[in-house]
C-alpha cells in the first residue's frame, strides 16, 4: 500500500460537525523524499523507498552517503519502502501529507512502548489478588501451576508466563482521518496509535 513516514506528536481532541468531542492523535507526516525506485527487472518487485528527517553527513556511513548522492538528496535518518503508488515517482521527488486528502481511513504501524520484564498479571491479565487460581497458595500475583509433571516432562511452547512486554511492532488498522493540515505537514487520526511521543510511525493508505 502507498504510505508515508511520520512522527507521533501527541494526542488531543477536536469537535466534530455534530458537536462531539473526538479524541485524536496528531502525526507529523512527511515530507518524505524518494531515495530509491525499485523495479521488477532489477530488484524483482516494484516499490518506492522514502526518506524522512534530515541527518548530518558526519553521522552517515559512506555506503549510505553514496546511496543518497545517487538519488541527489541530503542524508535521511529514516528509510522505508512502500508499494502501489498511484502516480509514478522518480528519484528526488517529494511526497507530502496531501496524499491523504482523499483518504477516509489509514493504517498506522509503530513500535509499542516497552514496559520491561512483567509478570503474568500485568502481561496476560491473570486473576491476581483475591482470585487464587492456577494452583497457587499464598502468592496472589504469581503464575502458580503450569500443568507439567513427569509426563510430558516439559513446558509446552506458548505457555503464558512472565516476560518482556511491549517494544513490539504494532499495526492499528482503519483509523479514521479527521483532518489534513498540509501547511504544517500534520495528519489528525481518530483514536490512539502505538509508541511514545516523538516515535517514528508508518502511515499506510
Amino acid at each position: 500500500m502507498p504510505g508515508l513516514l511520520g512522527k507521533k506528536i501527541g494526542m488531543t481532541s477536536v469537535f466534530s460537525a455534530d458537536g462531539k468531542n473526538v479524541p485524536c492523535t496528531v502525526i507529523e507526516a512527511g515530507p518524505c523524499v524518494v531515495t530509491q525506485v525499485k523495479t521488477v527487472e532489477k530488484d524483482g518487485y516494484e516499490a518506492v523507498q522514502l526518506g524522512f528527517q534530515d541527518k548530518k553527513e558526519k553521522h552517515t556511513t559512506k555506503p549510505l552517503m553514496g546511496h543518497f548522492k545517487k538519488a541527489g538528496v541530503t542524508p535521511k535518518r529514516h528509510l522505508a519502502e512502500f508499494k502501489e503508488f498511484e502516480t509514478e515517482l522518480n528519484l528526488g521527488d517529494t511526497v507530502t501529507v496531501e496524499m491523504f486528502n482523499d483518504a477516509n481511513f489509514v493504517d498506522v504501524v509503530g513500535t509499542s512502548k516497552g514496559k520491561g520484564f512483567q509478570g503474568v498479571v500485568k502481561r496476560h491479565g491473570f486473576g491476581g489478588v483475591g482470585q487464587t487460581t492456577h494452583g497457587q497458595h499464598n502468592r496472589a500475583r504469581k503464575p502458580g501451576s503450569i500443568g507439567a509433571c513427569s509426563y510430558p516432562a516439559k513446558v509446552f511452547k506458548g505457555m503464558r508466563m512472565g516476560g518482556q512486554l511491549g517494544g513490539d511492532r504494532v499495526t492499528v488498522q482503519n483509523l479514521q482521518v479527521l483532518k489534513v493540515i498540509a501547511d504544517h505537514n500534520l495528519l489528525l487520526v481518530k483514536g490512539s496509535i502505538p509508541g511514545c511521543k516523538g516515535s517514528i510511525v508508518l502511515i499506510e493508505k
